[in-house]
């Protein structure tokens, strides 16, 4: 998807050569693209026999259903026991899960700043 992102729209030959080496096959690539679209994260236009593809979903609501897919279904539904899980993994001080703490009051006292 950020290859998608990134491209804003492409056929599958385009979205494989973005791809680092070694290159998924061009079978996979189209796979993938099959799911998305199956999913209704992406989309296509025909141009003549081909397909170039575009994303429906913006980065921001994809990460946000990712997100609230992995809390519900590795955190029984549970933001703090999520944020605890990654703050434990990443070795946070208690610094900066203050720091952390005040930056999420700034964006919830200003929600004009997302």
């Amino acid at each position: 998807m950020q290859i998608l992102w990134d491209m804003g729209e492409g056929m599958v030959r385009d979205i494989r050569d973005r791809f680092d080496e070694p290159k998924p096959a061009r079978n996979t690539v189209s796979t993938i693209i099959r799911v998305l679209e199956a999913k209704g994260i992406v989309s296509y236009r025909a141009d003549g026999n081909t397909h170039i593809y575009f994303p429906l979903v913006s980065k921001r609501e994809y990460s946000k259903r990712q997100l609230f897919s992995l809390m519900k279904n590795y955190f029984d539904n549970s933001f703090p026991q999520m944020a605890t899980f990654f703050a434990r993994e990443k070795e946070l001080t208690i610094d900066e899960l203050e720091q952390l703490l005040n930056a999420t009051k700034d964006e919830l006292q200003n929600p004009n700043n997302q």
